[in-house]
């Protein structure tokens, strides 16, 4: 609190941090940074200098394929190491994805992916949000879109092989993606994040993309 009693007014920003000095410990396909820093309080005055490890990532550019007419959903299905490591379901459901490198589109990157992790053409796309996927330690932020398809014939097993990717592609009628939802068997933020947006906004979708 302040002398008035009150907590400081206004949003805090990058503008009330003060970085001090960056240390770096690991440099590969993502960086592992130590920031020592302090930021302002809410009751006024600064922090003492604190110790922050902050895991640098690209971002990823996902989409949740969607068929309308069908009122089918096109989730792909890969082994995922943090999962596993965890001791969680390591094959997981989830939309496709794929990393943004510098200066790509995000949105082109969520198209390609597409054809290259389901094998879906997206027709249209609707935005989700775009989210932090651990703002307590990584930089990773998720752009996120629900895009449109014919998911007649799509299914199979995809992905490159020079990217050691092995995909099985699972074609879902809504209700049936709801009750993996529901049931707790989708584990991935970004799963449950889109399906639940898919759930608010499907009958809109519907009369949006007839």
């Amino acid at each position: 609190m302040n002398a008035t009693g009150r907590s400081r007014p206004g949003p805090f920003s990058a503008a009330d941090v003060e970085l001090i000095s960056r240390e770096t410990f690991f440099e590969r396909y993502s960086r592992l940074h130590v920031l020592h820093l302090r930021h302002r309080l809410f009751r006024g005055g600064w922090s003492r200098q604190i110790e922050r490890e902050v895991f640098e990532r690209k971002s990823a550019a996902a989409v949740l394929p969607y068929d309308p007419a069908r009122d089918e959903v096109v989730l792909v299905e890969q082994f995922r190491p943090g999962a596993y490591a965890a001791k969680l379901p390591c094959f997981q459901l989830e939309p496709v994805a794929g990393a943004v490198e510098p200066g790509q589109d995000p949105i082109e990157v969520a198209r390609r992916e597409a054809r290259e992790e389901a094998g879906c053409d997206i027709r249209a796309f609707e935005p989700i949000c775009t989210y932090t996927v651990s703002p307590g330690y990584s930089t990773e932020i998720v752009f996120t879109w629900c895009g449109l398809v014919d998911a007649r014939g799509v299914g199979g097993l995809h992905g490159q092989a020079h990217e050691d990717e092995d995909i099985r592609v699972h074609v879902l009628a809504f209700e049936n993606a709801m009750k993996r939802l529901v049931s707790g068997e989708c584990q991935y933020a970004l799963t449950i994040i889109a399906l639940q947006w898919l759930a608010l906004h499907r009958e809109r979708l519907r009369e949006l993309w007839r």
